[in-house]
């Protein structure tokens, strides 16, 4: 009995500055967020509570909607775009000699700084001077200025931002692939199934729950999107790429509005919890689990 003790005493000393580092810079200022959010405070004043008023004000800010409808469109192409190219990498180069500097090749980019990342995409796009319009120059093509389009900004954020993550997942499903039993594959030869049944009817079945698990990851992933936008376009052109994490901070840091930025991101919490609920009941009818 006295060793149980010591070793429950040992466990809580071992899991005590966890403990204390959870609660004072996650569970401490999550609940200030909320009781924020019902106050006008600009950071330097004591806060004032108005209950509601801040939730109106937000619901009817033309910005919120242009934020929540922009942050929906990026996220429209960088989550398939990001999960279906890497379950497609992660496929091609699971076999293959040399897998391990193919996957250092495309995890590189995901470790590599985002500011860094976003200035180098900023010189290769420059429409004057940049990269992509001097080759473009060469063919006799007219120069492009896709991150100051309205219609070209998101999609150009978008397809960068799969390029930079996408290594995140192809490393999660490498590992998917090599626990799925090679017995199955060898059955499915032996009756003849080609190389796209085998894909379709046995990989994407026993990947589903890792594609799940991929699925909810780059859904918050996406919907957190801010320091390459706040780089790369500071949500211009016209607010053009105006992000919701980018409004949030508009709020707090550039209007001093801190009740209503708190506002804005109870908000953004409770679209993100109530999606990631609509996730795990859809999943019941598509991921499979291995009994």
């Amino acid at each position: 009995m006295k060793g149980n003790k010591t070793e429950s005493l040992y466990g809580y000393l071992f899991i005590t500055p966890q403990i204390v580092g959870l609660t004072i810079f996650s569970i401490i200022p999550i609940i200030s967020v909320f009781y924020l959010s019902f106050c006008q405070w600009d950071a330097v004043s004591d806060p004032i509570f108005v209950g509601v008023q801040n939730y109106i004000e937000e619901i009817k800010d033309p910005n919120f909607s242009k934020a929540a409808l922009n942050t929906l469109l990026y996220s429209l192409i960088y989550i398939p775009g990001n999960i279906i190219i890497a379950l497609l990498l992660a496929v091609a180069i699971k076999n293959i000699k040399g897998k391990t500097a193919y996957r250092l090749c495309y995890f590189l980019p995901a470790v590599t700084g985002s500011v860094a990342m976003s200035m180098i995409w900023l010189w290769i796009l420059e429409p004057n001077a940049g990269i992509m319009n001097y080759f473009l120059s060469i063919f006799g093509i007219e120069k492009l200025n896709l991150l100051g389009n309205m219609a070209t900004v998101i999609p150009t954020i978008g397809c960068i931002a799969v390029w930079y993550n996408v290594g995140y997942n192809v490393v999660i499903y490498i590992a998917g692939l090599e626990g799925i039993p090679g017995v199955y594959y060898e059955a499915a030869m032996i009756d003849g199934a080609n190389p796209v049944t085998r894909f379709f009817k046995i990989t994407l079945p026993m990947m589903s729950p890792t594609i799940f698990f991929t699925t909810i990851m780059t859904t918050i992933a996406s919907f957190k999107v801010f320091d390459q936008v706040f780089v790369m376009t500071n949500g211009g052109p016209s607010k053009a790429s105006y992000m919701y994490v980018l409004h949030i901070y508009d709020y707090g840091f550039k209007q001093f509005k801190m009740g209503q930025s708190s506002t804005a991101a109870v908000i953004f919490f409770v679209l993100l919890l109530i999606l990631t609920i609509i996730q795990n009941i859809m999943s019941k009818r598509w991921v499979n689990y291995e009994t």
